[in-house]
């Protein structure tokens, strides 16, 4: 696996060459301390593997990540970096990267992660995973629709109650009930209450073992 290490301070560089060099199956064939250093090194030899560090002078990691994609896109991209700010874990994910490690990972699962890059396995470390899974919006159901007056209709609704025992229950009219159900069955487009108690122990508003009619 041929390796080019793009890092502006020498002392990781020193730590991660040796880390490579270690390797029977890794060949490190070029560093740059910079963005615009990796790319002219890149016009003279092509590697499997590009480890990246992502705050750099002159030229950053997610602006050298997208035009090594858009001009080399064989190469796999590792971001191997100590800031995890969240702008550029996201800038650094739509420019491309094929992984995205913290420089405190362990050696031998950086050593994992790049042999597994240039398989082409995307992979982030567990941090970055959480963090991009903390920002993904909820799953959406049809259940969103509905106001908490609603839903409260509904789950009685979905227990088999009549619209005078939902009425008796939330201290409401009837013909309030009636109109409550009427706008249930409306946002969910379906047609009858039975179809709403179904849509309500589908999306765990109520369980099934309590469903009654």
């Amino acid at each position: 696996m041929k390796i080019m290490l793009v890092d502006d301070h020498e002392i990781v560089r020193r730590g991660l060459r040796m880390t490579i060099l270690a390797e029977e199956d890794m060949e490190l064939i070029a560093e740059a301390a910079n963005g615009q250093e990796a790319l002219a090194l890149l016009e003279r030899s092509v590697p499997d593997l590009l480890l990246l560090d992502l705050q750099m002078p002159v030229m950053d990691g997610v602006e050298t990540a997208r035009i090594v994609k858009e001009r080399y896109p064989q190469v796999y991209v590792l971001v191997l970096t100590s800031f995890d700010g969240e702008d550029k874990l996201h800038a650094a994910m739509q420019a491309g990267v094929d992984g995205y490690f913290l420089k405190d990972t362990p050696g031998d699962e950086l050593v994992a992660a790049m042999r597994a890059s240039a398989k082409g396995q995307p992979l982030l470390h567990p941090e970055i995973a959480r963090k991009l899974m903390a920002r993904m919006p909820a799953p959406t159901t049809p259940l969103d629709e509905l106001s908490e007056r609603e839903r409260e209709v509904l789950q009685h609704l979905a227990h088999g109650m009549s619209n005078k025992e939902i009425g008796r229950a939330l201290h409401l009219t009837e013909q309030t009930i009636k109109g409550y159900v009427s706008t249930i069955l409306a946002k969910l487009q379906i047609n009858d209450r039975t179809q709403a108690a179904l849509l309500a122990v589908r999306y765990g508003l109520v369980r099934i073992e309590d469903l009654t009619g």
